[in-house]
């Protein structure tokens, strides 16, 4: 241990030439100190009254270049993360790989990164993929430039002159419209998998051509995604569904070749014949509240995602004679143990998923004291949301979730009706279906999803 602290001490690499940042001032980027939040400005005020420099860096100021509003905001900074941490009461270090300092003010957090020396074989602790492990490195803006994965996400914004520090031309290939890697993609690729799966995400986020040296190693390179830990990879999908552009990110992802077996959820959004208008359906909606500014519910959106394999392992059960809400449970069950080896989907989410899930087959009972039970169960909203989602990608009648849409806005005679009603309209719906799949008359020829 002492040998390889020694090594990454005295024996880097000589550094070669300082590369000179394009200096790109505000009459031509056009991004005011204004147009960032109150607590980026002030951490970057602060740290640079202490004598340290300090930068917004990366998707902010991307962001703002493209006239997208940021979503949160990330400072690099020459101070040391005691150094930061000393500056602002309300913070606190974080990190193993690579420690950072989340600074609260109000209820924005802002992370602040100490700029990273440039990385080489003997100072970086990586498995035997190449994977990095353990880098805690401090060293100069132009090397922190360098470690960044991609061009556009290599911009430095200095709220007090309003000027951006651009090392890899980045600004331009926003221009471009092409998003480009910082370095060789194959070693970048190989440093961390997750970036292949961020490259996808970001050109469909943004609306970036990947660029063909960045794109090219991409399939012959996905099953490095087997060594990264499954909570990286729950917290990287995650950001790719609820991109607003989750849609135009799978289809990506199966161009480039990064689904079969690498990430069950994929092989399950992608090839389930069952339920593919259901989980587009879902995506779609998904794609349009986020556009919206609306919240979306990771575990509303998980369940759809992996209904139709809960209900696959759930008809099997029933059909080897287990009764229906324990085999349901089991099939929950089972759907979620096997993501679990890729994807560390949280307590709290898959809660979220199992009681949207248990709710379905309550809805086919409509008599009685279950209707008053059902609508008093926290996860009501959800799970209706569910069942119209079920009913607009016809799996179930719309009948059904307008029932419950009226009970649920319904006043207490209103609502006896309805129930008293309910009986009648189920048997309506019933010969209906029974209608639709009737054989034809001998002579004519069978529908074509007849079976």
């Amino acid at each position: 241990m002492i040998r390889k602290l020694l090594r990454k001490v005295f024996s880097r690499a000589a550094p070669s030439a300082p590369v000179e940042p394009a200096l790109i001032p505000v009459a031509r980027h056009g991004i005011r100190r204004e147009q960032l939040s109150p607590a980026a400005r002030k951490v970057c005020a602060v740290l640079q009254e202490g004598g340290h420099k300090a930068f917004v860096v990366g998707g902010a100021v991307r962001d703002l270049l493209i006239g997208h509003p940021p979503k949160d905001y990330d400072v690099a900074t020459s101070a040391t993360p005691e150094e930061v941490r000393a500056a602002f009461r309300r913070s606190r270090i974080i990190g193993r790989r690579f420690k950072i300092v989340h600074v609260m003010s109000g209820a924005e957090t802002i992370e602040v990164s100490t700029f990273r020396a440039s990385q080489d074989a003997e100072s970086a602790e990586t498995d035997e993929h190449g994977r990095v492990l353990h880098d805690n490195v401090f060293g100069s803006q132009a090397e922190d430039a360098t470690r960044r994965d991609f061009t556009v996400n290599a911009l430095y914004y200095d709220p007090g002159t309003e000027t951006i520090v651009d090392y890899h031309h980045g600004v331009a290939d926003i221009q471009q419209k092409t998003l480009r890697m910082i370095g060789d993609p194959r070693t970048r690729y190989r440093e961390d998998p997750v970036r292949m799966l961020r490259a996808v995400r970001l050109g469909a986020k943004l609306g970036l051509s990947i660029d063909p040296a960045a794109r090219h190693p991409i399939r012959d390179m996905a099953v490095l995604l087997e060594n990264v830990p499954a909570a990286r990879l729950f917290d990287e999908m995650l950001k790719l569904l609820c991109s607003g552009h989750a849609v135009k990110c799978l289809k990506q992802l199966r161009e480039e070749g990064l689904h079969h077996g690498l990430l069950p959820l994929l092989d399950v959004i992608l090839e389930q014949p069952m339920g593919e208008r259901f989980v587009w359906l879902s995506l779609e909606n998904t794609d349009e509240r986020v556009r919206q500014d609306k919240s979306v519910s990771p575990g509303f959106l998980f369940a759809t995602l992996l209904w139709h394999e809960v209900l696959s392992a759930w008809d099997k059960k029933k059909a080897a004679g287990e009764h229906a809400q324990p085999a349901l449970f089991e099939a929950m069950d089972e759907v979620l143990d096997a993501q679990a080896g890729k994807l560390a989907i949280t307590r709290r989410i898959a809660g979220d998923i199992k009681d949207i899930w248990a709710l379905q087959p309550r809805f086919d009972k409509r008599s009685g004291k279950t209707p008053y039970r059902v609508i008093e169960q926290p996860r009501f909203r959800a799970g209706w949301d569910f069942l119209r989602l079920r009913a607009q990608a016809g799996e179930i009648p719309m009948e059904l979730a307008d029932w419950w849409d009226r009970f649920a806005h319904a006043g207490h005679d209103e609502r006896d009706e309805l129930i008293r009603q309910a009986p009648a309209e189920a048997a309506a719906a019933a010969k209906k279906r029974r209608r639709k799949r009737r054989k034809p008359a001998a002579g004519t020829a069978a529908p074509a999803d007849a079976a």
